[in-house]
Formats: structure tokens, C-alpha cells, sequence
């Protein structure tokens, strides 16, 4: 599975963003035209933070096998929930799960500064979200991205 994150602490327009790019208020499948194929990525959007919404990985990857596509996007805490730390824990962990389970990470969008303890090539830094204008935001994260 083709794995896009999203990842920022609270207000920093992380389900904003999501929702541009896909169009999806909530969970949804979705049709995404890439900068480098003809064909569309079909997408299972799931907005607010996993860690928000008490999903644990492992009840994300189970959600996102019956939805048919070969590609997700959701957004993460970069910390665990404060509430139920080890069930939902912060971004690093989530994405060693995703790893684990065979997902290919494909990119990671950083909103803010706080970007959990990772680091990768695939991950680039939108430090100005919170306060630059949501489409131009959404803008740099699907070029990041590699969207149309």
C-alpha cells in the first residue's frame, strides 16, 4: 500500500490540507491524477489524526484493506495521545507499524516544526501552515507529493 502522511500537532491545518487535496471531508475513496502516470491513483483518504480519533495502526491498515485502493493518506500527532500513549502512540511508531505490515512510504508532509523524531528523505517541512494560506500550503504539499 502506497502510504502518504500528513503529519503536525494540533491547529496545524493537517485535515485542512487533506481535505484540498483529496476533496474528501471525512474517509473516502478517491481518484488522484500523478504528475507521472497516465492512469489515476485510487486513494483512501482518512482525515484528523489517527492518534485523534483513537485508531490504533493496526485498526488503519485492517480500515484501508477493504476499501479496494492502492494508496492511503492520514494524518498523525507527531506525539502519542496523552490519554492512551501505548495504544496510540506518535508518528515514528505508526510509521515503523505501516513499514512492518509491507506499506511503501511514499512521502511525508510535515506541517509545523515538530515532525515526531523522523527523519527521511521522503519527508519535507511546511513550517509556515499554521499561517500561510491553506491553498497555498495545499499547493506545496501536491507538488511534494508528485499530484497534479
Amino acid at each position: 500500500m502506497d502510504t502518504y502522511l500528513v503529519i503536525g500537532n494540533s491547529n496545524t491545518r493537517k485535515a485542512s490540507v487533506v481535505r484540498s487535496l483529496t476533496g474528501c471531508f471525512n474517509r473516502s475513496v478517491r481518484d488522484i491524477q500523478l504528475a507521472n502516470r497516465s492512469a489515476p491513483l485510487r486513494l483512501y483518504a482518512r482525515v484528523g489524526a489517527l492518534q485523534e480519533s483513537k485508531t490504533s495502526a493496526a485498526d488503519f491498515q485492517q480500515e484501508a484493506a477493504g476499501k479496494r485502493c492502492g494508496a492511503v493518506i492520514c494524518c498523525l500527532w507527531p506525539s502519542a495521545n496523552p490519554l492512551d500513549p501505548l495504544r496510540y502512540p506518535g508518528a515514528q511508531d505508526y510509521l515503523e507499524q505501516f513499514e512492518a505490515a509491507g506499506w511503501t512510504i511514499r512521502r511525508i508532509a510535515v506541517l509545523g516544526q515538530n515532525a515526531g523524531g523522523i527523519r527521511s528523505p521522503l519527508l519535507r517541512q511546511f513550517p509556515q501552515a499554521s499561517t500561510d494560506p491553506i491553498n497555498l500550503t495545499a499547493q506545496q504539499v501536491r507538488s511534494h507529493f508528485g499530484w497534479c
